[in-house]
């Protein structure tokens, strides 16, 4: 039952991007935002490093969440 649930939210929050893209621009500026600002103060391998952190602790957050 859990994994039904999980793929009707997935379902419905790709349904909500193809249908206003800008929702998904808006949810994703401030990570892009903190990006663009630790690229202009270091350089773009800590910036990839950092978007490589965000995206291993999304992961394993939502595998303990889950």
């Amino acid at each position: 039952m859990a994994k039904e649930i999980d793929r009707i939210r997935a379902r419905s929050a790709l349904e909500t991007i193809k249908e206003s893209p800008l929702i998904a621009a808006i949810a994703l500026l401030p990570v892009l935002a903190v990006l663009g600002v630790v690229w202009w103060l270091t350089n773009w391998f800590v910036a990839l490093v950092l978007l490589i952190v965000f995206g291993v602790v999304v992961v394993v957050r939502g595998r303990i969440i889950s």
